[in-house]
């Protein structure tokens, strides 16, 4: 039986340009990882495409691959060492699997109130926007022209990443770019990472793997479920908290100990290939293709394709999947009393974390709940 039309891959412009719209958030943090940590850079690149092309099968929709932020982050400012790394993916992909094996995941995201949903993607749109600020404020000029390039050509409806990344090559050859990582000096760690000993351990649990659980489940499951079906309507059916877990999972327990970065989904990335014009699994399937291919050039000219975009022209792009984002639908058909849980879940989304966010948002929640319920109690009781 023949696939249905919508199921159908694309491999056109269109699905090359929505493919691109999430580099903001792919390379910064993949190249900081492979510049500050010592990780191979052939190996991290290896493992991006090969989950992002068999994300696309999977999903025949632009569900994206991304780095896992808060491993990353901690990684950026802490002296942490591949093995803990590759031991937190593993500790995260045997989570996953876990929740989303049993059906638990699916139990916990029905329970999740859409008002604290809205609230935790308002905090990571706002998050990303402040993220792609920092990027472009390095070359202010770059980025300011690269986000008006961007936006002028979503408008046009022409093919707004494309461009908009090519103008950044060229300014970049011609302008300089600021202060680019030295990615010669990576480790040669072999193709299986090195055996954690206990202080490995203890950081790859207490410091990586855990907060970035509730980071994952949050966005990574939650709201790239939510978000994907926003975007694509009946078509993302299969992507459901159950199946990103299942997926996660898979991927970093198998392609952590061979020097992969933990990977996951994100909400983020759906929004940046959407708008920018994705709309098939042809899009993840030619980005994995395109990241295999870059990962086997010769040491050199991978260097080169991954420092050839300067960091503020991605910052331009992820601003824009940011304000997406952030601005959807549900945040302007909240009812009025939803907006303090939506205010109060984003805001120490943003300034804590999800998980802080979730469990504050889902008290408030619960709080409004019962302040109605109490006013409507009374209203009931007042004579007529």
């Amino acid at each position: 039986m023949s696939p249905r039309a919508s199921d159908r891959f694309r491999f056109d412009l269109r699905e090359v340009n929505g493919a691109l719209g999430d580099l903001g958030t792919l390379l910064p943090l993949t190249i900081g990882a492979i510049a500050l940590v010592g990780l191979s850079a052939t190996q991290v690149l290896l493992g991006f495409g090969l989950f992002y092309i068999v994300t696309g099968l999977i999903y025949r929709l632009p569900v994206p691959v991304q780095p896992m932020k808060a491993i990353v982050a901690v990684s950026l400012v802490a002296e942490i060492s591949p093995a803990s790394i590759a031991l937190s993916g593993m500790l995260i992909g045997a989570a996953l699997l876990l929740l989303g094996g049993t059906g638990v995941i699916d139990r916990i995201a029905r329970l999740v109130p859409q008002s604290v949903l809205t609230g935790l993607q308002l905090g990571l749109g706002l998050g990303l926007a402040w993220i792609s600020l920092g990027l472009m404020a390095g070359q202010p000029l770059i980025g300011l022209l690269s986000l008006g390039l961007a936006a002028a050509a979503l408008r046009l409806g022409t093919h707004a990443a494309f461009m908009t990344l090519g103008f950044g090559v060229a300014a970049g050859h011609f302008v300089g770019h600021e202060a680019l990582p030295d990615l010669s000096g990576a480790a040669a760690l072999g193709w299986l990472a090195p055996v954690p000993d206990l202080e490995d351990m203890r950081i790859a649990i207490a410091d990586l793997a855990l907060p970035q659980l509730a980071l994952t489940l949050t966005n990574a499951v939650f709201l790239t479920a939510l978000v994907a079906q926003d975007s694509y309507g009946a078509r993302a059916a299969r992507v459901t908290p159950k199946r990103l877990c299942l997926t996660s999972g898979a991927a970093n327990l198998a392609l952590s100990p061979f020097g992969a970065l933990p990977m996951c989904h994100g909400a983020g990335g759906v929004t940046a290939h959407h708008r920018f014009g994705a709309r098939s699994g042809g899009a993840p399937v030619m980005l994995g293709a395109a990241l295999l291919l870059v990962a086997l050039l010769p040491q050199d000219l991978r260097h080169m394709a991954l420092l050839a975009i300067p960091s503020a022209t991605l910052g331009a792009l992820l601003l824009i999947a940011a304000v997406e984002l952030a601005a959807n639908r549900r945040l302007f058909d909240a009812k009025p009393s939803c907006r303090p849980v939506i205010a109060i879940t984003a805001l120490t989304t943003l300034l804590g974390n999800p998980l802080i966010g979730l469990i504050l948002g889902t008290l408030a929640e619960a709080v409004r709940k019962a302040v109605l319920a109490r006013l409507w109690g009374q209203k009931a009781e007042e004579p007529e």
